[in-house]
């Protein structure tokens, strides 16, 4: 059997301000890891303070990989991120290193962990601004409604208040002809997924999100996005959509004051939580959850090679 194939690869899952930027680190600590980013945040440049990105110091500590892959205004997207990290994760076992999964994206964990196949059709822009003026015109919902009528498998598992994936999946759909949902086939992921979760309760975790929205626009996240928007990337774009970006853009276009972007961005960043929690739930006996970074290492050194801990 090949080695690579049963070789395994460490996964560090969990809800946003979980803790796994720090779990990451602690275990580089313990393990010749390099750290491969499964958040979809992360990739773009330049969006460094509200994705929680790892600092440059943390970077300088072990190996950083698909973070700062792309600019805001470039597409990225699941099919891209599987054929990265596949490679990646070869390198870093070709190294003799132990590749280490971190994120909070449902759909890059599983996938990759899974070996979902996603065939790489790129951004049409002439589909996707006309599903965008639909969703405009008559309302998320409307566009969500089409969704469940061409593809319901699809539309089980896309929130119907995630436009980029509404759109996605329609526009994979419409150009290709064949459902999103059919298009996802599975096949053996190339090495040996273990998955560990990191669980805070929920009131926990709301309190620790207050107070990161916080420490972020102390650190200056305002000046980060306005500094992304004279450098002509625009608040339409798919980048900015992500949680708080769109709320400090709007402010920036003074469609909103800074106190109620401050209170709209902790409500998304709740609301995100709540969803990476549904694809990292606590029952889900594929994830191995623990509490604090002792029990952590001593779970992953049993299930690596000696030679690795």
């Amino acid at each position: 059997m090949n080695p690579v194939s049963t070789a395994p690869a460490i996964f560090i899952v969990g809800a946003t301000a979980s803790g796994k930027t720090a779990a990451a680190l602690e275990l580089a600590r313990a393990f010749p890891v390099e750290v491969v980013n499964a958040d979809s945040r992360q990739v773009y440049r330049g969006m460094d303070i509200g994705t929680a990105k790892p600092t440059r110091a943390e970077q300088a500590l072990v190996p950083h990989h698909l973070i700062d892959a792309v600019n805001p205004d470039e597409s990225y997207n699941l099919a891209l991120f599987l054929r990265h990290a596949r490679e990646t994760i070869t390198d870093i076992q070709a190294r003799g290193c132990l590749p280490l999964v971190v994120g909070g994206t449902g759909q890059y964990i599983w996938g990759l962990a899974e070996g979902w196949q996603v065939p790489e059709v790129a951004a049409q822009p002439i589909i996707r601004t006309r599903l965008e003026r639909m969703a405009q015109e008559d309302g998320p919902a409307a566009l969500f409604a089409y969704l469940n009528r061409v593809d319901p498998e699809a539309a089980k598992t896309i929130d119907p208040q995630n436009l980029r994936r509404v759109v996605r999946a329609l526009e994979v759909w419409e150009f290709s002809g064949v459902r999103f949902s059919a298009q996802r086939r599975r096949s053996a992921p190339g090495f040996r997924p273990h998955l560990f979760g990191l669980w805070v309760p929920r009131t926990e975790l709301d309190t620790r999100i207050d107070a990161r929205v916080e420490a972020m626009l102390e650190a200056g996240w305002e000046a980060e996005v306005r500094r992304l928007l004279r450098s002509g990337y625009t608040p339409e774009l798919s980048a900015f959509q992500s949680t708080g970006y769109r709320e400090l853009g709007a402010m920036a276009k003074g469609t909103i004051d800074l106190e109620e972007a401050v209170r709209l961005t902790k409500i998304s960043t709740h609301r995100l939580a709540r969803r990476q929690m549904n694809w990292f739930r606590h029952s889900d006996s594929r994830i191995h959850w623990t509490a604090g970074m002792a029990q952590l290492i001593e779970a992953v050194r049993r299930v690596i090679p000696t030679s690795l801990g």
